[in-house]
């Protein structure tokens, strides 16, 4: 196959295998200048392995990679960075405890004369990076007192660094809002516009379609097909990622909601980290048996720390009063909110939703331990015979319930956090962004358990970052901008156009 003069990265017969097993086989990628290349498939399809190889990461590998015409073979990641390829990672390769500016510039530190640090450049580039973002970040403070959607940000930002050819962007807008997406999606442009050739790889179809020239699919370590964007329909994409029909990307909801199971009146929460008074400002709502409501808002609305508050992750600091099932409840601790029956997904299953060593059984009877150890012992056959039930319920694709969990697919660690909560039997499920970084089938997956779970009597609080999932599933929506609520939508008022005005601070959509 000839190769086109603006060729910039041709991989060809690449095939690779862990422990025997084949994750890759005879895969065909190529990326041009000044284009979009979206890698697409479901968890597990091979498409991390890929990119890793690109990056340096992996170099036991069959195949060829060849970089403007050139065979060529990293020995490690930092020799495919000095080769001009930058690397935006789902699983953020920050280090918390570091500074921003000491985060963006690791690695290749700014000098003088090859010998001095050079901070003032170093601040001074990392500052106009940021602000390219439209991030306002304290260069000095450490990532870690920063939230996700932050982080995700320096974390672009260092991958901008580089100032390199090729840029492979994982799952970019994963912990990112409507606005900080388009800001990206400039910046993405205004690559394009220098001949930079970007591998993008997301789970958001409208998304896809926004940012793409075309698309390659992989399945089961396969290259199933590459198209113009124009040319592939949604519903054939899917076919190609999933090898089946999936006639509507959410499923039909119907709405049966039953007594009160959740009241809350004038909740304050103070700022954790004492930057303002208030993160949550005097928020009250209710929420029915049956019902999923949808809370929305942009970075720093205060809508991941109402979870939180609610769940007894800050302890007693949260002011308010709660009703569960018309009982009063007074927030003490994530242990006393779990035995009530309310719990939290997280927005960071890796960091705080999974223990990433253990295997899958010890995953899901994590947080009810205590029903499987009546006198102290663990029963280990009743532990195992629950986790293969919610195996089974939840279509986790593992080889056996003793792998370890880090092990498995995004979407399928997900699906175990899922399990673990749903073993607690809650009344009221948080879900902070349940389909971060889950692919197309499995958040189908997702939304059908959300619609059982429902019509069984649980009541659902949902934060998505997505806006047409927000829309699909909700039966309400409540809109914050800087803790206080400034909207509350039905579902047949709820519009994408409201909610970012609400979230913006415009009260006039309330």
């Amino acid at each position: 196959m000839t190769e086109h003069k603006d060729t910039l990265l041709r991989m060809e017969h690449i095939t690779k295998s862990f422990s025997g097993v084949k994750v890759l086989e005879d895969v065909f990628f190529d990326l041009k200048a000044g284009e979009v290349h979206v890698l697409a498939g479901e968890n597990g399809a091979g498409k991390t392995t890929l990119i890793k190889i690109l990056a340096g990461v992996h170099t036991d590998f069959e195949g060829e990679i060849r970089l403007n015409g050139q065979p060529t073979l990293f020995k490690n990641p930092h020799d495919a960075a000095e080769s001009g390829i930058s690397s935006i990672h789902q699983e953020m390769s920050l280090i918390k405890a570091m500074t921003v500016v000491d985060n963006i510039f690791l690695g290749r530190e700014q000098t003088r004369g090859n010998v001095w640090m050079d901070y003032r450049t170093q601040k001074e580039k990392a500052q106009e990076l940021l602000a390219q973002l439209g991030i306002d970040a304290n260069l000095s403070l450490t990532v870690e007192e920063y939230p996700v959607s932050v982080r995700q940000m320096i974390e672009i930002a260092k991958a901008l660094a580089y100032d390199a050819r090729i840029i492979i962007m994982d799952e970019p807008t994963s912990a990112l809002n409507e606005l900080e997406v388009k800001r990206l999606f400039q910046i993405i442009q205004d690559l394009k516009q220098k001949k930079c050739g970007i591998i993008y790889i997301s789970h958001r179809l409208e998304e896809i379609y926004e940012i793409s020239d075309r698309i390659s699919v992989l399945r089961d370590g396969k290259h199933i097909g590459t198209a113009k964007a124009d040319d592939l329909s949604p519903q054939e994409l899917i076919q190609w990622m999933v090898g089946r029909k999936i006639n509507q990307q959410f499923p039909e909801r119907k709405l049966f909601t039953g007594k009160e199971r959740l009241k809350v009146e004038n909740l304050y929460l103070p700022d954790p980290i004492g930057s303002k008074e208030w993160v949550v400002e005097d928020v009250s709502f209710s929420l029915k048996a049956g019902e999923i409501l949808g809370i929305a808002g942009l970075q720093g609305s205060g809508k991941s720390e109402l979870f939180h508050g609610l769940f007894g992750t800050y302890g007693k600091s949260v002011d308010g009063t709660v009703h569960l099932d018309g009982n009063p409840f007074k927030i003490h601790s994530p242990i006393q909110s779990i035995k009530h029956g309310l719990v939290l997904l997280t927005n960071d299953r890796k960091g705080t939703g999974l223990v990433l060593p253990m295997n899958i059984i010890r995953n899901i009877s994590l947080s009810s331990i205590k029903a499987y150890s009546p006198a102290g012992w663990i029963q280990i056959q009743k532990e195992k015979n629950t986790a293969q039930d919610h195996i089974v319920a939840f279509g986790i694709k593992a080889q056996s319930m003793h792998q370890e969990v880090e092990t498995l697919s995004g979407g399928n660690q997900q699906k175990v956090v899922l399990a673990k909560w749903l073993e607690t039997h809650p009344k009221v499920l948080l879900l902070d962004e349940p389909t971060l970084g889950v692919d197309v089938g499995a958040k189908h997956d997702i939304y059908t358990l959300m619609n059982q779970w429902t019509k069984q009597g649980m009541a659902i609080l949902l934060i998505t970052s997505e806006l047409p999932e927000l829309l699909a599933m909700s039966d309400r929506i409540m809109v914050m901008h800087r803790g206080r609520i400034t909207a509350e939508l039905t579902k047949a008022e709820a519009t994408q156009e409201k909610i970012i005005h609400a979230a913006m601070g415009d009260e006039k959509t309330a």
